[in-house]
């Protein structure tokens, strides 16, 4: 019996995205478990490996995240440890917003199984695609909504902001699997610390269809509040100024370079 093995790949968000790499583990795979997100995904994993098993099963008698997370991880190392391949396969990138996958990584690294970790498309990916921002001109900051809200983070108003999941921004995220009416327009006023109310914001969501358009929606920061947002909603606030030059900086590298000439 060959070593287990497992390998942890990223679907992108619809099968067009699947890179060669992640499709050649899924049909090599003994098993395969998969959070797909829409069922036409999960179909489309099943035609590649008729043993594959939905991981999204295993939030049902469980309730916390947590808890089905770590059914996740298990469920999936199992047949790793009975000298199995195994491909856990999940939507986008399977180390982006995929906390099983990083428990089940960190699981096998400790048993000293092979575990290997492969990219896919994002939501980011398809962000700058959509939305035609570039991260290598201004920067960009980005984090998950609720960290963003709980641990007041400092803001860089001269680079765009990338808030993940204000679907959950609430505490019962932590217990449960939605937000409390009101979470989202206590985001929105936390924003208001730093941004103007009328500032421009973008609810995003990528396409999950090769056809179909992403949902890109502006909204005045004050009226966040009352915007419909889902589990797949990311929130993209523009930067509000140019940055400005330092000049004390542009002092130090000329005096750098004219020590280096001398």
């Amino acid at each position: 019996m060959h070593k287990g093995c497992l390998l942890l790949v990223g679907l992108g968000l619809h099968p067009g995205q699947c890179t060669l790499e992640a499709l050649a583990a899924l049909k090599v795979a003994d098993v395969v478990f998969a959070q797909a997100g829409e069922p036409d995904m999960l179909a489309w994993v099943c035609a590649q490996n008729a043993n594959t098993h939905s991981l999204q099963d295993h939030y049902a008698g469980h309730s916390t995240r947590l808890d089905a997370y770590e059914a996740m991880a298990e469920a999936m190392l199992a047949p790793v440890r009975q000298g199995m391949r195994v491909c856990a396969a999940f939507y986008g990138h399977p180390g982006v917003f995929v906390s099983p996958s990083h428990m089940a990584r960190t699981r096998a690294h400790a048993e000293g199984l092979v575990v290997m970790m492969l990219p896919g498309v994002s939501a980011e990916d398809c962000l700058y695609a959509d939305l035609g921002v570039d991260p290598g001109g201004r920067g960009v900051q980005s984090y998950e909504a609720r960290d963003f809200f709980v641990h007041a983070r400092a803001i860089d108003v001269c680079a765009p902001l990338i808030l993940w999941q204000p679907a959950v921004v609430d505490e019962a995220a932590q217990s449960g699997f939605c937000s409390r009416a009101g979470a989202l327009t206590a985001l929105a006023a936390a924003l208001q610390e730093i941004y103007p109310g009328d500032h421009d914001v973008v609810l995003y969501e990528a396409a999950c269809c090769a056809q179909e358009p992403a949902r890109i929606e502006h909204v005045r920061l004050d009226r966040l509040g009352c915007a419909e947002i889902a589990q797949e909603t990311t929130l993209f606030v523009p930067a509000l100024f140019a940055p400005k030059p330092a000049p004390a900086r542009q002092a130090l590298m000329a005096r750098a370079l004219a020590q280096t000439m001398s």
